[in-house]
């Protein structure tokens, strides 16, 4: 009950259940606003929407006047460059040339600038504009109670729904006396309000201007029983703040206007710094979607895991009979038996069981305890082809029961049969018996099922029919261990490494000896399987 009450929360808080489109917006703004300026060499003036108001270079935007430089009187003619380099004759100016800060083209000639210094004289609208740095306070500071009124138009076409943020129920009334404060809704806004929202302050950021974004949000449900569709609004600031840590900070544009005097033709040249209004739509609209729904619905079963406890349920009920339930019940749990590692598998000729010993330590494995014992198994495959071989009447050759030549690193006990010769390795000192007896090679069987020659030859082009028939001694060493196991351990444990003893590895390697006289030796890493035959490293 809390996993589907949880299923059904998230499913009414994030509207899984819908399908979604992309805002489609368009956006047109209007400034409202006067202000007195006092503009220095022309005293105060009257600016209204038309001057502080310059056409914005971005869609979806617009810019407001807040700070002027303004140069009087431009004519065209010829004057000292300001930001020209200093010259000291014609020779330092060259004709013709315009450099990237230069206000006009140089006429080669160097003119005096000032009583100490003298620049190129260029051909440019004079006087230049000599003043660089904005004044403060603001000129414009006025335009922090100006308004604009920002209407939105969206679409959202899959689902064929057209809306504005001048909402239906706004009248003209409404908007004329509408304040944000006092109505979230309201498409009527402060400049001021808008700078404060950004968390600016609308006097500093008026003296060298800057950038701000609108940001009108549409989150729209188009479901009948839940329909929302209402604008928010948020504002924030988007360029460099610091003036200081940036180069060319704030936003400026320049403009002119002409005019006729005494038949010439001169210009005033302004430099308007300003507050761009970046307007940013973003947003969705959901409708009901069933296959949503059924989406949704399957992805949170399978994910918070409750599937489970779903068919625990379904199976309970009266759908499915008793015996249904029953294998269910039965199949749900699987018992999972840890594989343990460094496994060896020993079978003694005078003990039926087999014996699994974990990898000796400090004791030979002849005296290591067993960690548990299983009966021998019977491999019927083998058995069968072992019988039909042994019916020829093969060449017996006599077996070598003399001990080896080698000499140990380490002593070990006397073994139970006298054809075992100590070994250095704990893995490997193993005898095939546990009590004292004849050797299990001195049997014929040994002879038939693992020396001989024919029967290697046999299981190996059974294994690869298109092998060469000729076989090397490797090859026919490590069949004749592979015949041994299959003899003696039958099926082993997969985690298990069955382990020949020493006085049989030594006989088989005198048989099929190593051109180099170097042997791999045991590796207990798990039994190792190949085409149904157990085979061994040593």
């Amino acid at each position: 009950s809390s996993g589907s009450l949880l299923l059904c929360m998230l499913l009414l808080w994030n509207r899984r259940y819908q399908e979604f489109e992309l805002v489609v917006s368009s956006v047109t703004s209007k400034v409202k606003g006067m202000s007195e300026v006092f503009v220095p060499g022309i005293g105060l003036v009257s600016w209204d929407t038309v001057d502080y108001s310059l056409p914005s270079q971005d869609k979806n935007s617009f810019f407001v006047a807040t700070n002027l430089i303004v140069t009087r009187g431009q004519r065209q003619g010829r004057c000292a460059e300001v930001r020209g380099r200093s010259c000291r004759s014609d020779k330092d100016c060259e004709k013709g040339v315009w450099e990237k800060q230069s206000h006009g083209v140089q006429t080669g000639a160097c003119v005096k600038f000032d009583v100490l210094k003298k620049t190129c004289e260029i051909s440019a609208w004079c006087p230049v504009e000599t003043q660089t740095s904005p004044p403060r306070p603001a000129l414009v500071a006025a335009a922090e109670n100006f308004t604009v009124l920002i209407k939105n138009n969206i679409r959202f076409p899959a689902f064929n729904y057209i809306r504005r943020n001048i909402l239906p129920w706004m009248s003209e009334s409404y908007l004329r006396s509408c304040e944000r404060k006092l109505d979230p809704l309201c498409p009527i806004f402060r400049l001021g309000d808008m700078v404060r929202e950004a968390g600016e302050n609308f006097h500093e950021l008026a003296v060298e201007g800057g950038v701000i974004a609108v940001q009108i949000k549409w989150d729209c449900n188009l479901d009948p029983l839940t329909s929302r569709c209402l604008p928010q609004y948020s504002f924030r600031r988007v360029d460099q703040k610091e003036s200081n840590k940036t180069l060319s900070p704030g936003l400026n544009y320049r403009f002119a206007r002409y005019h006729l005097v005494n038949g010439l033709e001169e210009r005033t040249l302004y430099k308007a710094f300003g507050i761009r209004f970046d307007v940013m739509v973003f947003g969705q609209a959901g409708r009901f979607s069933f296959i949503q729904l059924v989406l949704y619905i399957g992805s949170t079963l399978s994910y918070y895991a409750l599937t489970t406890l779903f068919l625990d349920w379904l199976i309970d009920t009266r759908c499915y009979s008793a015996e249904v339930g029953q294998r269910y019940s039965e199949r749900k749990v699987e018992a999972v038996q840890d594989t343990p590692t460094g496994v060896l598998c020993v079978s003694f000729v005078d003990v039926p069981l087999l014996r699994l010993v974990k990898r000796p330590q400090k004791k030979c494995l002849q005296n290591a305890k067993p960690v548990s014992v299983q009966s021998r198994k019977e491999d019927p495959g083998h058995l069968q082809a072992v019988v039909s071989l042994l019916q020829c009447d093969p060449e017996i050759h006599p077996l070598s029961n003399k001990p080896s030549d080698s000499s140990p690193s380490a002593p070990l006990t006397p073994p139970p049969c006298s054809l075992c010769t100590p070994s250095s390795l704990l893995v490997e000192a193993l005898c095939c018996r546990v009590d004292p007896g004849p050797c299990i090679s001195t049997s014929g069987l040994f002879e038939r099922l693992v020396l001989w020659r024919t029967l290697l030859e046999s299981c190996l082009q059974y294994e690869d029919p298109l092998g060469a028939p000729s076989r090397s001694a490797r090859e026919l060493r490590h069949c004749a261990y592979a015949q041994y196991i299959l003899w003696r351990f039958g099926p082993t444990p997969s985690h298990a490494t069955p382990i020949i003893p020493r006085c049989c590895v030594q006989i088989i390697r005198e048989r099929y000896p190593s051109h180099d006289g170097h042997y791999s030796g045991v590796r207990p890493i798990g039994a190792q399987q190949g085409r149904g035959v157990n085979k061994s490293s040593q």
